[in-house]
């Protein structure tokens, strides 16, 4: 650990989460909204299923760890929700397991202190013509991308969990499907745009106490200083608290 100790978030997920720092992703424009605020921790796994993340679940987030996280925003979805195979192999996850094992890993994050806000992201849409012709991907639907959306906000309302609803997010914008993902799954610099627009409003909506907003938490290190820019006008500009829309 360095300090002094800031909010410690957690994206944790498949690729979505994995490749969050890519393309202007929206992981990376978290980071710059909390920069100096909180630190963003990535722990994202692509092709991980809900079954792979119990497995790891405990030592990704031990329950005797020092430091607990603030927050952990966690999507998984889009691998479970891929159509099964004939051999009972590949990555899908039944939607009653899906869920069930959705609900085992909000409890465990939700027990790790009294402190740690749980966050989680539904399944997104998916462009099934671009999918096909970049990544030869044929197994995912759309629709059943809506189902297991569906069925991931029913259980956040059941455990008052925040979250955002990616299916319907990304839709709201009429060209979606050309100009929201590089491959018809992963998300282009325009598609991260609308999830880290919706994850901060969400941020700021919460009732958490207190508040893990970015307009809320302190800016570390901003004291006046003698060493700050000068004006033209001679008096001193502290930049800590430079605003840049994220």
């Amino acid at each position: 650990m360095i300090g002094p100790p800031r909010p410690l978030f957690v994206l944790f997920g498949s690729s979505i989460v994995q490749f969050s720092f890519s393309n202007e992703g929206w992981g990376a424009i978290l980071a710059h909204a909390y920069a100096r605020k909180a630190d963003i921790i990535v722990r994202g796994y692509a092709g991980w299923n809900t079954r792979r993340a119990l497995e790891v679940l405990h030592e990704i987030f031990p329950q005797d760890a020092v430091v607990q996280p603030s927050l952990v925003i966690v999507y998984f979805g889009g691998n479970d929700s891929i159509e099964p195979h004939p051999s009972g192999l590949g990555p899908h996850v039944p939607l009653p397991e899906y869920t069930h094992n959705m609900r085992k890993i909000a409890m465990h994050l939700k027990g790790l202190s009294e402190k740690t806000r749980v966050m989680f992201l539904s399944t997104p849409p998916v462009n099934e013509e671009q999918m096909h012709e970049v990544l030869g991907v044929t197994s995912r639907t759309n629709e059943g991308s809506r189902i297991y959306s569906e069925a991931c906000l029913e259980l956040c309302r059941e455990l008052g969990i925040k979250c955002v609803d990616l299916w319907s997010t990304i839709q709201q914008r009429e060209d979606w499907k050309t100009t929201c993902f590089v491959d018809g799954i992963h998300f282009s610099s325009e598609g991260s745009k609308l999830v880290g627009k919706e994850i901060l409003k969400a941020m700021e909506e919460a009732d958490w106490e207190p508040s893990l907003s970015f307009t809320s938490l302190p800016t570390e290190f901003d004291q006046d200083s003698i060493y700050d820019l000068l004006g033209l006008d001679g008096n001193s500009i502290n930049v800590s608290n430079l605003q840049i829309p994220p």
